[in-house]
C-alpha cells in the first residue's frame, strides 16, 4: 500500500487512505457491480445472490462513510467517488485475479477466449479472420446470439468480446466500430425477370412478390424502407421467416420470394447469379458493427490478440 501512497496525487491518495484493511472480497464486488453497471448482472457474474451483493456493497459504504451507487430505472449509475476507485482497484484486482486463477498473468499460461456475436457473421467473416490463431495456441469458446442478449452476458463475465450491431449503451462498456454493413435488396433471377416486365414502381410490384425474413418484426427491411423508399415499412408482411440470415438466402435464392439482407451473407450468391439485386441505390442502408470488450480483459493477452486481429481484419471486410 506504501508504494501506491506514494505515486498517487492527493486525491488519490485520500481515496486509497479510505480504503485500508477492506476485506478484498468487497472490492471484488464493488468492481463487478461497476463494470456490471447492476447488482444484478455482477451477482450472475459472481456466483452470489443479490442480496449479498448488495449486503456487500452497503458494507463498503459504511467502511468508508462514502456513497458508491445510485439506482436508476435499469441498474445503477457510479458516483464521481466510485469512478475514482474503480480506477484505483481495477489492475491490482485484475492481476491478483490472474495469478489465482490462472488467466493469462503469468507466463506461458493464458486462458480460453470468450468471443461471440451474430451467427452469420461469425461464419462469413469473423472466424475466418481469428483462425489463424488458434493454429498459434490461442484458445477460443465461440458463442452466437442477439445483440441484447450478449451484452448482458459481457456484463456478467460470459463473453470477454463481442461483435454488436450497436453501440451497447453504459459508460463503462469500452466499444470500438469495427466495420459496416450494406445492406442489399435481392431476389432470385426468376423473380427479378418478372418484375422488370411491369412498369409501376418496384414498391408497388414487391406487393405481389412474397417477403422472406427471420423475424416478424422486419428489423432490416423496415431500415431499407425508411432509408430508400421514405417508407415506414414494406407493403406486405413476412410470407415466410426463418431462424437466420443463412436461411433468408437459401430461401430466396430457391425462389421463394425477395428479402433484405446483409451484402456480406450474399456476395457469393450475388457472384454466381443465384440471387440478384432489385435495387441499386446511390445511398445504401449502412449499419455499423462494434466490437464491444469487457472491462479487465485485457489482463488475459489472447483477448488483445483476439481484439486486434479482429480489429485488422475488418479493414478488408
Amino acid at each position: 500500500m506504501g508504494y501506491y501512497m506514494s505515486i498517487m496525487d492527493g486525491s488519490h491518495a485520500k481515496t486509497l487512505a479510505a480504503v485500508r484493511h477492506i476485506d478484498l472480497n468487497l472490492l471484488r464486488t464493488f468492481l463487478a457491480v461497476y463494470r456490471a453497471g447492476s447488482f444484478t448482472a455482477a451477482a450472475a457474474q459472481l456466483g452470489l445472490s443479490q442480496p449479498t451483493v448488495t449486503a456487500q456493497i452497503r458494507s463498503l459504504e459504511q467502511h468508508i462513510d462514502r456513497q458508491l451507487f445510485t439506482r436508476q430505472s435499469r441498474g445503477v449509475e457510479p458516483t464521481p467517488f466510485a469512478n475514482e476507485l474503480a480506477e484505483l482497484v481495477a489492475a491490482p484486482l485484475d492481476t491478483l485475479s490472474g495469478i489465482e486463477d490462472g488467466t493469462g498473468l503469468l507466463p506461458g499460461r493464458s486462458a480460453p477466449v470468450h468471443l461471440a456475436g451474430p451467427s452469420e457473421l461469425l461464419c462469413t467473416k469473423v472466424l475466418p479472420s481469428v483462425s489463424s490463431l488458434v493454429a498459434d495456441g490461442v484458445q477460443l469458446r465461440v458463442g452466437q446470439g442477439l445483440t441484447e442478449t450478449l451484452v448482458e452476458e459481457l456484463r456478467a463475465g460470459q463473453q470477454d468480446l463481442i461483435i454488436a450491431t450497436r453501440r451497447p449503451r453504459g459508460l463503462r462498456l469500452e466499444s470500438i466500430p469495427l466495420a459496416n454493413e450494406e445492406y442489399v435488396l435481392v431476389a432470385s433471377p426468376e423473380w427479378a425477370h418478372r418484375l422488370q416486365e411491369q412498369n409501376e414502381s418496384l414498391c408497388t410490384l414487391l406487393r405481389g412478390v412474397p417477403l422472406v425474413t427471420y423475424a416478424e418484426d422486419l428489423p432490416i427491411v423496415r431500415r431499407y424502407w425508411r432509408t430508400v423508399f421514405a417508407k415506414p415499412h414494406p407493403p406486405t408482411g413476412a410470407a415466410l421467416t426463418v431462424p437466420n440470415l443463412h436461411a433468408v438466402i437459401a430461401a430466396v435464392a430457391g425462389g421463394a420470394g425477395y428479402s433484405v439482407l446483409p451484402k456480406s451473407i450474399c456476395e457469393e450468391h450475388l457472384k454466381d447469379g443465384r440471387v440478384v439485386l432489385l435495387d441499386d441505390p446511390e445511398e445504401p442502408p449502412l449499419n455499423t458493427l462494434f466490437l464491444v470488450q469487457r472491462p479487465g480483459a485485457e489482463t488475459n493477452p489472447d483477448v488483445v490478440r483476439v481484439r486486434d486481429a479482429l480489429a485488422e481484419a475488418a479493414r478488408a471486410w
